[in-house]
């Protein structure tokens, strides 16, 4: 079969037929492959600086974590691979696998899959999210960001706060859902003032950030109290585009109702990493069919992985492999 293979560590994958995987238990199943979202937890993972990366054996490793699929006999899924999903098959897991509906694309599936894991696992468990919340998204101009502005409404979210840097995605957000919006600019205090502003005329009750750095420092001295009783926020690291590490003060954890806490791989129990497969991501991939949970593709072909596996794509939009 043909297959984007990763050599080594840091390399280019590369298109290469490579030997066709096997079930190795009753448990796992294989599929053929029809696509696969390229993201940054794959790149990640492929280049080993993702904290959830394993070795790279001598002989390569075929690369991409999860996509839709058909069974054997056609039923079209979305699963999560035991092999790599960069190629025209793979071994799934029985377990983590969701029959997609009619009228969705696989090039919508195979990309919203890894955004709803991004989002909603930490608005439903890590931020326990409320109809009526108040809801900051912190690089919401990225593709899961988008994707967590219409997920928090969908959750009965009062009111979304939507940050970014671009200014135009951030005018596109308005449409998705987004009540308000906060341009990230090099003015650090006019950044700290808008959100100081937003919190004392109505309390913001969470926030998702996928950026963390120097942005994640702002946000948490703009919830620094005087010493007088204040609003519990949830704040929950999802990713770190601006840096893995930050600064912050104690007398700012000690002033402040604050739970911190993040969602990635190893921060969700059993039992929800179950309910993901069973409702939340069959619930979400019914409202994308249905037109009501919105994103953007770019479609590409396997045997130019290469060449596009460091392309850069526009704010809000994934790069999905059809194969």
């Amino acid at each position: 079969m043909k297959a984007a293979v990763m050599y080594k560590k840091g390399e280019l994958p590369q298109y290469v037929d490579f030997e066709e995987p096997v079930a190795q238990n009753d448990q796992e199943i294989l599929v053929r492959v029809k696509a696969v979202a390229i993201k940054h937890f794959d790149r990640g993972k492929a280049a080993g600086t993702h904290y959830s990366s394993d070795a790279i054996k001598a002989t390569g490793r075929v690369i991409g974590g999860d996509g839709v699929c058909l069974l054997e006999d056609g039923t079209r899924v979305y699963g999560m691979g035991v092999s790599g999903m960069l190629a025209e098959k793979a071994t799934i897991e029985k377990r983590r696998m969701v029959k997609l509906p009619e009228g969705l694309s696989d090039a919508t599936a195979a990309a919203l899959a890894n955004a709803v894991i991004g989002s909603a696992m930490a608005l439903r468990f890590k931020a326990a999210i409320q109809p009526g919340d108040v809801v900051l998204i912190n690089g919401a101009t990225g593709f899961t960001g988008m994707v967590a502005v219409q997920i928090a409404k969908h959750y009965g979210a009062a009111k979304v706060i939507a940050t970014g840097r671009n200014v135009q995605s951030l005018q596109n957000l308005l449409k998705l859902g987004a009540d308000e919006i906060i341009a990230i600019t090099p003015d650090n205090s006019a950044f700290l003032s808008q959100v100081k502003q937003r919190h004392q005329e109505k309390p913001i009750d969470v926030i998702i950030d996928y950026l963390w750095g120097c942005t994640a420092e702002l946000l948490l001295s703009s919830l620094m109290g005087q010493g007088a009783f204040t609003n519990k926020v949830r704040f929950v690291s999802v990713g770190s585009m601006a840096g893995d590490l930050i600064q912050l003060s104690a007398a700012n954890l000690r002033s402040v109702d604050l739970q911190l806490t993040g969602s990635g791989l190893g921060s969700w129990r059993k039992e929800q990493v179950g309910l993901l497969f069973t409702e939340i991501l069959p619930q979400m991939f019914q409202l994308a069919a249905d037109g009501k949970l919105k994103v953007e593709t770019i479609e590409v072909k396997l045997a130019d992985i290469s060449g596009l596996w460091n392309l850069e794509v526009a704010d809000g939009k994934r790069l999905v492999v059809m194969i």
